[in-house]
């Protein structure tokens, strides 16, 4: 086994993770409203589904999610999401203070968040099925499928340490920031949010029409 194939299937999942997008918009907003371990359970959430999809391409279950009338749910559906989350951020935008406010959004609530918009985003979906699925067809043609399991825990490995990169860095970053800044910063990952969620909106309907 190569090291250096361990490796490239690690930055793999880096770069997988790293595109700025509704759920690393959502895991900053979160990480820096109410510190380190909202941002991360954001994106323990994400890759929970990312996880999920993963296995839908392993097992060969990908003609499941090429149904049209799938397609254009995930779109409807998860543009809703994303947009409810985005207007929420900004509606709540007055709620921020540094101290009383710190732990306000749960848990479990963030868990949901990074996972619903994750599971029901078609370009996620699209994203997996595109470049994993074309990642175990040249592994497996060119080093057997013996080894799968392990390539793919690679993949996942990097998306974990990008989550904990991100939730470092907005809780670290939080430190500095006052409750202006925090405002401005809710209001822009909420305007993300919005901006995404009509995008998929805009693709459920089109499709819908055509």
């Amino acid at each position: 086994m190569s090291v250096h194939l361990l490796l490239s299937y690690f930055f793999l999942g880096l770069t997988l993770a790293a595109p700025i997008g509704p759920v690393n918009s959502a895991r900053i907003d979160k990480g820096i409203k109410n510190g380190f371990w909202h941002a991360w359970i954001v994106g323990a959430g994400s890759m929970i589904a990312d996880a999920l999809f993963m296995i839908l391409v392993y097992v060969g279950m990908v003609r499941f999610l090429e149904i049209p009338i799938i397609q254009i749910f995930l779109w409807l559906f998860g543009g809703f999401v994303l947009i409810y989350s985005g207007v929420e951020s900004i509606i709540r935008v007055n709620t921020i203070l540094l101290n009383e406010y710190r732990n306000r959004d749960s848990l479990i609530s963030c868990f949901f968040t990074g996972f619903i918009m994750s599971v029901t985003s078609p370009l996620s979906i699209l994203f997996w099925l595109g470049i994993y699925g074309s990642v175990l067809a040249k592994t497996a043609s060119s080093y057997g499928t013996s080894q799968l399991f392990i390539y793919s825990g690679m993949i996942f490995l990097g998306l974990t340490c990008w989550d904990f990169f991100v939730a470092a860095l907005t809780n670290g970053f939080r430190r500095f920031l006052n409750e202006k800044s925090l405002m401005a910063i809710s209001i822009i990952s909420g305007l993300s949010l919005v901006g995404f969620g009509v995008y998929f909106a805009y693709q459920g309907i089109s499709a819908t029409l055509s």
